[in-house]
């Protein structure tokens, strides 16, 4: 039997299966409509900004957004946890308390965003966009801090009462409003830079604001309107889940410096134009990484309910599963870029984005493997080892920012890229050996 008749075969007869390609489906139909607008966005603001400015302004997205990653807890996860437990075990008190806490919380921790920000603002842009003139823009662009005060709380409460679909049209309204003010920009109003972040701002500031209304609807279908009078004293663990907070918070810390930062790294060391190379070449990799993103948190839904319930061999055939789909698309798609991408990225973005051709070859290698085994870390996580991706990214990130910080300086950004590659390959492949060894073992003794 081939590989895609074997695919096709678990599709029909796995239910479990089926409930995670009904989820991912509704953020993949969002996502892809997003990536194609996507896309043509990209045409019209490298087109209207040229490689200088449009490496300025990714280092202002990038330091803006890694601002609020360094503070954030990914509420998400933590909601996913303990709200999700509340309403499975029907105890609707401790679940509006819940929902409460978490969300002032997010709230306090989004204000302290911004307020760093605005400390932060004239370092950023003298640093990373060689420009000190920059740092209004900074701190214009950082107002989307403020417009997503509790978006990872609302993402969380929707995935929780299986609302993925809501995310998703947060997504496809955010892309359809961004794709008109970008081509305005481009057409109409000849905007420069400080245009192109009001557009991305407006769109975020929608994104955000349709999943916090989403998410206050289904709270009030599923607990009332009065949950919102619930004591946080209902809640007697919130030590626990400030634990479990802050597990999420030094995850994402350990993938900011290692991971979200390489942006910063290369706008630090080399000209903008080289960070505008760089990041033309991972919005094409998204590309291959779009369909496959939606499957990481369904698949994690459902990895946790197999193994709450110690069926293990219907957790490895699901990882078989996912992987088999993330690996075909991976080889198409990805295989494709290699293809066409020398003719293709000059073709349509000008000839001054050639050299991103180079970086995209080198990142497919780490991403194609990240993209094959996007559980690994969920694994972990359902197999109650929430710290050993933590350890295993500390580790691997710890030597690539090393490297990144001895052999960029004076280079080219490929070698960053290389760099990169191999973190994300090497951290990967541990964390599924990692897995796979305690699922194995948990099968063995059962």
């Amino acid at each position: 039997m081939s590989l895609l008749q074997k695919i096709r075969s678990g599709l029909r007869e796995d239910p479990m299966i089926r409930r995670v390609l009904r989820n991912s489906g509704y953020l993949f139909s969002s996502n892809t409509i997003s990536a194609v607008l996507g896309f043509v966005q990209g045409i019209y603001v490298t087109r209207l900004l040229g490689d200088d400015r449009f490496g300025a302004m990714t280092a202002i997205i990038v330091f803006v957004s890694n601002v609020n990653r360094f503070l954030s807890f990914r509420m998400s996860e933590v909601v996913v946890r303990y709200v999700g437990s509340a309403l499975e075990n029907q105890d609707e008190k401790r679940a509006a308390a819940l929902a409460k806490g978490i969300g002032l919380a997010e709230a306090t921790v989004s204000v302290l965003a911004y307020l760093v920000l605005l400390l932060l603002s004239t370092w950023g842009a003298i640093t990373f966009a060689e420009d000190a003139s920059l740092a209004s823009l900074f701190r214009f662009y950082g107002l989307f801090l403020l417009a997503n005060l509790i978006y990872e709380t609302s993402v969380g409460i929707l995935q929780t009462t299986d609302k993925f679909k809501q995310v998703a049209q947060a997504n496809f309204y955010q892309s359809i409003v961004l794709t008109v003010l970008i081509m305005a920009a481009f057409y109409v109003f000849h905007w420069g830079i400080a245009g192109v972040l009001a557009a991305y701002l407006i769109g975020k500031t929608i994104a955000g604001l349709w999943v916090a209304a989403s998410a206050l609807r289904e709270l009030n279908k599923r607990l009332g309107h009065g949950w919102m009078q619930v004591s946080l004293a209902q809640v007697s663990d919130w030590k626990d889940i400030f634990r479990f907070a802050l597990s999420t918070n030094i995850n994402g810390t350990v993938n900011l410096f290692a991971r979200d930062n390489l942006p910063l790294y290369l706008a630090a060391f080399l000209p903008n134009a080289q960070v505008g190379y760089f990041r033309l070449a991972t919005s094409l990799i998204n590309m291959v990484m779009l369909p496959i993103e939606p499957f990481i948190w369904p698949t994690y839904a459902e990895i946790t309910r197999t193994i709450a319930q110690r069926q293990w061999q219907a957790t490895r055939k699901l990882l078989k599963q996912v992987s088999s789909i993330a690996g075909a698309w991976t080889l198409l798609a990805g295989g494709g870029l290699v293809a066409l991408g020398w003719w293709f990225i000059p073709f349509v973005y000008g000839e001054k984005f050639a050299p991103a051709y180079g970086c995209v070859l080198i990142l497919l290698v780490g991403y194609g493997v990240a993209n094959i085994f996007n559980w690994n870390r969920p694994l972990l996580l359902a197999l109650g080892h929430p710290t050993y991706p933590l350890m295993v990214a500390a580790v691997t990130g710890a030597v690539e920012v090393l490297l990144i910080f001895l052999f960029v300086p004076g280079r080219t950004y490929l070698v960053g890229a290389a760099i990169f590659s191999a973190y994300l390959f090497v951290s990967i492949l541990w964390n599924v050996f990692r897995g796979i060894s305690i699922l194995k073992h948990k099968e063995s003794t059962a």
